[in-house]
């Protein structure tokens, strides 16, 4: 086998690993897919109507307050998303994994490959559901193409990726899981 085919071999396994962590522990996949949403009805339905007053002063069209909003829900979104992923990082550092993986014959960036991968998957699908939300709640495309939604959907799983390296290099440089959560 080739050198790449082992390093997509060994990052998969890695990516299913995490997987398997999302399944054991689902008050933190939950609490990924739910705290953006409860902030987006909290935003719209507590908050909004004081808030959309300022956006031309139709405090009534709640549509304007709505397409406001989301895509800075969604971008807050991926950021959290992003913490888990740091803690992660850190704890494998911390709980020497990391050690017991080194003496093993796999690639040595399959584990973070595998991390990275997993929190863009997570972070699609909060995106995914709070945009669900977002539409049943009133959020409707204006004068834009299914392309452009594409584009649009291309660039937030850009800016997850890079954010999801960011938070893996925080969780490197962390002594432990509380300060990669607190620097993330």
């Amino acid at each position: 086998m080739s050198s790449l085919s082992l390093a997509v071999r060994d990052s998969s396994t890695m990516l299913r690993r995490n997987l398997l962590h999302a399944r054991r522990y689902p008050s933190m996949t939950l609490n990924l897919l739910l705290t953006p949403i409860m902030l987006l009805l909290l935003f719209v339905y507590i908050f909004g109507d004081v808030m959309s007053a300022g956006l031309g002063g139709s405090g009534a069209d709640r549509s304007v307050y709505i397409a406001y909003i989301v895509p800075g829900l969604l971008l807050m979104t991926i950021g959290s998303t992003t913490i888990g992923t740091a803690v992660s990082v850190s704890n494998d550092m911390t709980e020497g994994i990391i050690a017991r993986f080194r003496t093993m014959a796999i690639h040595r960036g399959s584990v973070l490959i595998g991390h990275v991968i997993g929190s863009v998957l997570q972070s699609i699908a909060s995106v995914i559901l709070v945009g669900a939300v977002a539409v049943a709640i009133g959020f409707r495309s204006t004068n834009a193409t299914a392309l452009e939604w594409i584009a649009a959907f291309g660039l937030l799983v850009l800016f997850a990726m890079a954010l999801t390296w960011i938070a893996v290099g925080m969780g490197l440089i962390s002594p432990n899981a509380e300060a990669a959560s607190n620097n993330a």
